[in-house]
């Protein structure tokens, strides 16, 4: 298989050349799946980024590859999935994923190309669904455990979803939508339970071994839904090759992960930063992963220092909780320390260094992109610096009319690589793809020598009184104080200057929220920034309002001022 240079290293002064209209999609494969809405309600052609693929087989179903094909490199003894109940090899991972299959096909006769719904928690059950529905041709819809039934109803109509695999303990919300839903309603197997006819029971009966479905490479194998975090979300349509394709570019050329690693994180299978992160990326390099039904940041530490973990994968707020909580415990396995999800101060960089010594790896990825596109990287890491594109990936910063801007110069991050936004039968794509780039919708700046600085979301940027003021540079100058645990900025409507820096903080624990501490606050900020950047005002809150993801919800803040 031909990957990318994992040495490349461009000339910063080299710039990809940008097409002067929209470019073809090459045509597809002739489709293994007898239900074809998903490839029927992809965008039209001209409505697609520029994909340049790696060169995988074709045919080729990801789980079997994911699965079977690492069972054949490594063999099928190796630990796989460890969970809070039970710890599966890879050898007994496949038996239950092929054992779920036959369930599938044989008792409730999923065809190639249906929707499966999965929902529940991360754990070892969660992951042999994933992996089964795969093999057996289906598409993948992985959802939030916390949805309510209306979001699934939603979802469950966006997607056309047929089938449904569900952990009994999340069963109410689902069974509330499919009464909303009427003959739409999916086909629901429950796991986790105790009735007869629960799928950890029906497993049994089956024999094992499943011969997988053989989808071309250009199949879609699931719809990822964004996280809602700007509004209605997204389903947006991801290959079998894409899936190995993210393993191939940031996985084996920018994390590097050995079978010996054992992973672990706080991000749901639903949100494509831990399904690459806790899933794919461990079993491409035959590695393990520690699946916690409640990821919070002790059970994370847990894992590291009672386990052995030596990758986590979560968000920066996160560890800035844990740089509180690591008196008494072991890390000397750690790492690898992976941060997204949203921007990386360089404050919670270095503070996380001094305190283990592990240097966190930042990127930024995207739903529709599937995985991380611009990172740090062992070679090219500036702290407060996303990094640079990963090998295979092109990034490019440009102006209101998509051109190119000088380095130097705030403008919107574009990227193509071997992946991009499809969404499923919605016009915001031709939002989010233009002449060929997929458009993040991030506010960056490129340097001189190729690294790119976040600034803000392109809707979030603050322009007062003709200053444009980035949010993120804020924020990182209160996070520097020891008084503040979060903060987020936004701008609020102001009669002088248009828009005014407004701050919402949640403060360290024991101190008391008042104007001395907001006074002391904005003058921190005044001593690190220019002036005209200190928060008008400072709001404390007693929690930011984020996405089960993790994701922070700013447009709930600023319909608060």
């Amino acid at each position: 298989m031909s990957n990318p240079d994992p040495n490349r290293n461009p000339n910063p002064a080299d710039r990809p050349s940008l097409p002067e209209h929209g470019l073809p999609a090459a045509p597809l494969s002739p489709t293994a799946h007898e239900d074809t809405f998903t490839r029927d309600h992809l965008p039209p052609a001209e409505e697609w980024p520029l994909i340049r693929p790696l060169d995988h087989p074709d045919p080729l179903n990801c789980a079997e590859e994911l699965l079977d094909g690492t069972i054949a490199r490594f063999g099928a003894d190796r630990r796989c999935v460890v969970g809070e109940h039970e710890t599966l090899t890879y050898g007994r991972l496949r038996d239950r994923v092929d054992r779920i299959a036959r369930v599938l096909v044989d008792e409730r006769g999923l065809r190639p190309g249906e929707r499966v719904l999965l929902r529940g928690p991360n754990s070892p059950w969660l992951a042999a669904c994933w992996l089964a529905v795969l093999k057996a041709g289906g598409v993948v819809v992985t959802v939030l455990p916390v949805l309510r039934a209306a979001e699934l109803s939603t979802i469950v109509r966006s997607a056309r979803v047929t089938h449904a695999l569900c952990d009994a303990r999340f069963l109410d919300d689902l069974t509330a939508a499919a009464d909303q839903l009427g003959d739409r309603a999916p086909s629901v197997l429950v796991y986790g339970g105790e009735e007869d006819g629960d799928l950890t029971a029906r497993v049994d009966a089956h024999p094992p071994g499943f011969t997988a479905v053989p989808t071309a490479a250009d199949d879609a194998c699931m719809i990822a839904y964004t996280s809602g975090t700007t509004g209605a979300p997204k389903g947006c349509v991801h290959f079998h090759r894409d899936v190995l394709a993210v393993a191939d570019t940031y996985s084996a050329q920018v994390l590097k992960p050995t079978p010996d690693d054992l992973f672990v994180g706080s991000p749901p299978f639903a949100f494509t930063f831990g399904l690459g992160g806790l899933l794919i990326f461990p079993m491409r390099a035959g590695a393990a992963t520690v699946l916690l039904e409640h990821p919070r940041p002790e059970a994370i530490l847990d894992a590291v220092s009672e386990h052995g973990a030596s990758v986590v994968f979560t968000a920066p707020t996160a560890y800035r909780s844990m740089l509180t909580r690591l008196d008494g415990r072991d890390l000397s396995s750690l790492r690898r320390c992976v941060s997204a999800g949203e921007h990386l101060p360089a404050a919670t960089w270095q503070a996380w260094y001094d305190a283990t010594g592990v240097r966190l790896l930042d990127g930024i990825g995207a739903t529709e992109m599937l995985h991380i596109f611009v990172s740090a990287s062992d070679e090219h890491m500036r702290p407060g610096s996303t990094g640079r594109p990963v090998p295979g990936f092109e990034a490019v910063i440009l102006d209101d009319g998509g051109k190119p801007v000088p380095d130097g110069e705030p403008g919107h991050l574009a990227v193509r690589g071997p992946v991009g936004c499809r969404y499923l039968s919605d016009e915001r794509q031709r939002e989010y793809v233009r002449h060929g780039w997929n458009h993040t919708g991030d506010t960056y700046v490129r340097d001189e020598d190729g690294y790119f600085w976040y600034r803000a979301r392109s809707d979030d940027m603050i322009v007062s009184a003709g200053y444009n003021i980035a949010p993120a540079e804020v924020e990182e100058a209160l996070l520097t104080s020891p008084d503040v645990e979060e903060a987020a900025v936004v701008g609020t409507r102001d009669p002088d200057r248009g828009l005014a820096v407004r701050a919402y903080v949640v403060p360290r624990r024991g101190l008391t929220a008042d104007t001395a501490l907001a006074d002391r606050l904005k003058d921190h900020v005044r001593s690190r920034i220019a002036p005209y950047k200190t928060p008008r005002s400072v709001v404390f809150l007693p929690s930011l309002p984020r996405t089960a993801t993790g994701k922070l919800q700013r447009f709930r803040l600023r319909e608060s001022t």
